[in-house]
């Protein structure tokens, strides 16, 4: 209610005034049950700690049905798979912080690869020049055809992928027709141990995620990038050339590809046209588990990397129920679908119509 000045008063159940130490409780008590967050704003918030227990759940399920897995060995391989997708999945999910996505990631891994083997003869450092700039060169085309020509990021990156995929089927028979031979380095960095159950590749991721997780946190670039996935208009009105941080998200998005696909070669100890393709869904789905909005703003590296370990135990789980590859592809569009639904109810984020 409110006196003859208009300002409003509490009162009790009995309609009595209480006092102003009373009433201060009253209001303190009223501002702490809604400031409290509900479980929905919390998993919204903080997806990662949802997913640690299915990781620890999902690691034990496994487990239990192949204990190979309870050995140095076995924990290795799960973390040497783990490492490629989480890099690619660390491509999505700085392009779905802006609202975009890559789907030239997997193909650009393949050019990558090809070049840096060829390149071989000429020295490791040369080759793996070579091979980033690829990824620097199809990372520019795309966010200067999304950020300057606006073109929509899944049309253009899906253009891409075929326009690489052309570039790679007419190179083997010319300019690609030379040495397959991985490098040694990245054979020894793909494949070999490091110290007990950790791979030599978790070195790179560990690098990957530092700099994802502290850039996003602490730097100008990450501050931006989550503004423009936020509020585009906003971002432009406020001076930021929105053009500049899509160039520089999709230019590392093509350097992290590069970096996936090089990974993936020196574990298999080849190169293939499509050899990491199967790597394309589950990075988009890794990152959605990871609770990155596809619409922008929201998300952030921990949890898709998270995401990246349940996608691996799960793929694991599934090979040891002997499911086809076309059941996994099902699952993980499922599993894409489902989170993203999910998290755009649990964080209330809206579909600009405009």
């Amino acid at each position: 209610m409110s006196d003859d000045t208009g300002v409003a008063t509490i009162v009790d159940e009995s309609g009595n005034v209480p006092s102003a130490a009373e009433s201060t409780e009253v209001v303190a008590a009223i501002v702490e049950q809604t400031a409290r967050p509900g479980w929905r704003t919390r998993i919204a918030e903080q997806p990662a700690l949802a997913l640690c227990g299915v990781v620890i759940v999902l690691y034990a399920v496994t487990a239990w049905k192949d204990d190979s897995l309870l050995t140095a060995p076995g924990i290795r391989s799960v973390l040497l798979l783990s490492c490629p997708l989480a890099i690619f999945a660390a491509s999505q999910t700085l392009c779905m912080l802006t609202g975009g996505i890559d789907l030239s990631v997997a193909m650009t891994a393949n050019l990558a690869a090809y070049v840096a083997a060829n390149e071989s003869g000429r020295g490791p450092w040369v080759a793996l020049a070579m091979a980033l700039s690829v990824g620097v060169i199809v990372g520019a085309i795309n966010g200067i055809a999304i950020g300057v020509l606006r073109v929509n990021p899944l049309i253009m990156t899906l253009g891409m992928a075929s326009v690489l995929l052309g570039i790679i089927t007419v190179g083997i028979r010319g300019w690609l027709s030379g040495s397959t031979r991985v490098l040694p380095i990245v054979r020894e960095i793909g494949s070999q141990p490091l110290i007990g159950p950790l791979p030599k590749n978790v070195i790179v991721w560990a690098i990957v995620a530092a700099v994802l997780v502290l850039g996003l946190r602490s730097s100008g670039l990450g501050r931006a990038i989550y503004a423009v996935g936020d509020n585009q208009i906003a971002c432009r009105l406020a001076g930021v050339r929105i053009w500049q941080v899509l160039l520089a998200v999709y230019v590392l998005a093509g350097i992290l590809a590069v970096v996936g696909g090089l990974l993936f070669s020196g574990t298999t100890g080849s190169v293939g046209v499509d050899q990491t393709n199967n790597y394309l869904l589950p990075s988009v789905a890794a990152t959605v588990i990871g609770g990155t909005s596809i619409l922008g703003g929201m998300g952030g590296y921990t949890g898709t990397i998270l995401g990246a370990l349940v996608l691996t135990l799960l793929n694991r789980l599934l090979l040891r129920l002997d499911t086809s590859e076309a059941f996994k592809q099902m699952l993980y569009g499922a599993i894409v679908l489902a989170l993203a639904w999910l998290y755009v109810r649990l964080s209330g984020q809206k579909v600009d119509a405009t």
